[in-house]
């Protein structure tokens, strides 16, 4: 007798490992559906899984970096830990340019025009040029007085400032290499991005040892082998960009006559760029300023402080993969005028996000310890680290809504609503908080972590307070 088929009902949980497993091949390999149509949760997901990989391997890297220069000691980690603050606010011209390119390619993608979407990528790439080639001649030329200018040590400014110049002489390749990863995202080609990011961080992790230690016959470098690696790897990842972008498999291709200027595209992305920018350098020059008041307590402290951040960037880098999966399909809804189809990526976005950064933040808070002990042994160093570490992760269930909905504005083209919140929330409450905390009331460096918590929980009600309003839907690119 022959047996009957398995009904629908039967066979549905045997399909569904295998739609999971031919979505996930399907997200890294590179999609090319068209984000504004179909299941809002398959497009989440084909976005955002490349995106969190693209990031979890930079947030590896931040660690592994330490973890090599911390053999060192104290000092060694305290100068990587002084030219990441500086670096952060140069970092603002990237990111604000990727926020602008993000949002007008995501613009033109969702309104079905690849070759305006071409040139848009086209005119960011130039504007990265054209503002990063100065700022990293005049970061080389000035680290030591910058150095001078953050606190630095008697050891740090006779033995640290060579890396400092060469970190910050690369400055055009990160500007390049976020800018142009934006570009990609907008487009829906985040597998691109990933792979970028990837190569240029697998570089930088195989290579740092070599030139920090001296292994094999490469010379002993120290602190400044760390840089030289870092600048090499992010160098290699923005010409293979630059081939992705030529070749043209994925959403989006340059072409020859795609490379001209456009002066109205350029002053449309140089306005919205422009508050992106600053709205990153207001919240990048508040780390600038915590690290300040944190050296004032000694190599020690800003050492446990840069071991704590550079664990805490491991689950928040993560947590912008989602972040940007939401901005991108905020940005393609509203180009094809969907905007309800963008709100709800956002709330989904939100709730996945919740979850995992508050799942980390627990095992932060638990595990403080032994984490900041894998970094350092020096007993005063892990002390500050510790505390720096509970403290901040304590507030990651808020940190995860505020860091999808900050993005959600910006892949709407709304750059002064976020900016604005940045200003109020770091600005005017978290650096006087941070210096009343840790100088008159005398709490020390625990008093600038405390502010970290308290300012980026404020962020995240204001911003949800905002964006329930709607105006971002009527911003136009």
């Amino acid at each position: 007798m022959q047996a009957e088929p398995p009904s629908e009902q039967e066979a549905r949980p045997r399909r569904e490992p295998q739609r999971r497993w031919a979505a996930l091949k399907e997200s890294l390999h590179g999609s090319n559906q068209d984000f504004t149509e179909g299941p809002l949760g398959e497009a989440i997901f084909l976005l955002s899984v490349p995106m969190v990989l693209e990031t979890v391997l930079e947030s590896v890297f931040a660690v592994v970096d330490v973890l090599y220069v911390g053999r060192l000691g104290p000092d060694a980690i305290a100068t990587v830990g002084l030219t990441e603050a500086l670096l952060t606010s140069l970092y603002a011209v990237a990111l604000g340019l990727g926020m602008g390119a993000a949002a007008m390619v995501a613009r033109r993608t969702g309104e079905k025009d690849p070759e305006q979407a071409a040139r848009t990528a086209v005119q960011a790439i130039g504007l990265g040029l054209v503002l990063g080639v100065p700022l990293a001649l005049a970061g080389a030329w000035y680290s030591r007085p910058l150095l001078e200018l953050m606190g630095a040590s008697a050891w740090v400014l006779e033995h640290g400032v060579p890396y400092t110049q060469v970190m910050l002489a690369s400055m055009i390749s990160v500007i390049l290499l976020f800018l142009i990863n934006a570009i990609f995202r907008g487009a829906g080609d985040a597998a691109i991005a990933m792979r970028v990011l990837w190569l240029a961080n697998l570089i930088n992790i195989a290579l740092a040892p070599f030139l920090i230690f001296g292994w094999g016959p490469f010379p002993e470098l120290g602190v400044l082998g760390a840089g030289v690696a870092t600048a090499f790897g992010r160098t290699m990842g923005v010409v293979y960009q630059l081939y992705r972008l030529a070749r043209g498999n994925g959403h989006l291709r340059v072409r020859l006559e795609h490379l001209r200027l456009e002066p109205r595209t350029m002053l449309t992305m140089l306005r919205l760029s422009g508050l992106g920018m600053f709205q990153v350098f207001v919240s990048t020059s508040s780390w600038v300023v915590l690290a300040r008041i944190v050296s004032t307590f000694g190599s020690a402290a800003i050492a446990g402080y840069t071991i704590a951040i550079r664990i805490i960037m491991f689950a928040l880098l993560p947590s912008w993969g989602l972040g940007n999966a939401a901005a991108t399909l905020v940005g393609q809804s509203l180009g094809a005028r969907k905007p309800e189809r963008g709100e709800q990526a956002v709330w989904t976005a939100a709730r996945y996000n919740m979850f995992f950064l508050g799942t980390v933040g627990l095992i932060f808070i638990l595990a403080a310890e032994p984490l900041i002990g894998l970094f350092t042994k020096d007993a005063e160093s892990i002390s500050h680290g510790v505390r720096c570490l509970r403290i901040v992760s304590a507030g990651f269930l808020f940190y995860a809504f505020g860091m999808v909905l900050e993005q959600s504005f910006n892949g709407a083209g709304d750059t002064t609503t976020p900016t604005l919140v940045n200003i109020g929330c770091f600005w005017v409450v978290e650096l006087p908080l941070a210096w009343v905390l840790a100088s008159p009331l005398e709490l020390g460096a625990t008093g600038a972590f405390l502010s970290i918590t308290v300012s980026y929980c404020l962020l995240a009600v204001v911003s949800l307070l905002l964006f329930r309003r709607g105006r971002w839907k009527l911003r136009t690119v």
